[in-house]
């Protein structure tokens, strides 16, 4: 077999069969290839001085050789480096999205609405990838399983103002009898501010009268959460 660090000098097509990332998927499967060799299929070509190999790896440095990283990066950071357009761009953050939608889609089955810490670690992995903060909501029927998770606004490094019409108008669409709020702090300062337990306060009321209940306002951040409930805040 051709040692794979001297075949990226050439053009993939010209590799030893079983150094080109598709063939080499097809004969061992995708958990056989490397996560330059996966990203390669992706983008399907290279330049002329660069094969699709050099190319995802300068993609996954821009993310420190961490996938977690790297789904944070906007479209224009990937179409930073040269030989990824707008089409490469978007099919990356599209591969990365699913990714990390399938990490979340077993952790949805398993959500206990009376453990927080089991909301939260669901809530960790579908916000992570924002650098901004978002204000999204999970939607319950009266089984208390989720229905529907949504992200209903987003706002700047330092806040998110939330319409509580938007919310209370999508839980009636749900049929949700209950809801649990949510946000992020991408600071990773996780004390609720004053705009925070307010908003909290005039959802709370607000969905009083439809008969819907805020069972909790979580806040999350890569190293932690607070939730409202446990501290007595709703």
């Amino acid at each position: 077999m051709e040692n794979l660090d001297k075949a990226v000098s050439k053009p993939i097509k010209h590799w030893a069969p079983d150094d080109q990332p598709r063939e080499k998927m097809m004969r061992k499967g995708a958990a056989a290839l490397s996560n330059s060799e996966l990203l390669a299929i992706l983008i399907g070509s290279g330049r002329k001085e660069k094969s699709a190999i050099d190319i995802s790896k300068e993609i996954l440095r821009m993310g420190n050789d961490n996938l977690n990283e790297l789904g944070k990066l906007s479209l224009k950071s990937f179409q930073k480096i040269k030989g990824i357009g707008l089409a490469r761009a978007v099919a990356i953050a599209a591969a990365l999205e699913l990714g990390r939608r399938r990490n979340s889609a077993d952790l949805i089955e398993k959500i206990s609405v009376k453990n927080s810490g089991e909301v939260a670690r669901y809530l960790q992995v579908m916000l992570k990838d924002y650098r901004h903060e978002v204000f999204a909501v999970l939607y319950l029927n009266r089984a208390n399983k989720v229905r529907n998770f949504e992200i209903v606004s987003q706002g700047g490094m330092t806040g998110t103002v939330a319409d509580p019409r938007v919310i209370l108008k999508r839980a009636l669409e749900e049929e949700a009898t209950s809801i649990i709020l949510c946000h992020n702090h991408p600071s990773g300062n996780l004390k609720p501010s004053r705009a925070d337990k307010e908003l909290t306060i005039k959802i709370k009321q607000a969905a009083s009268y439809l008969d819907i209940i805020v069972l909790d306002h979580i806040i999350v951040s890569e190293e932690g959460y607070f939730s409202f409930a446990d501290e007595g805040l709703i």
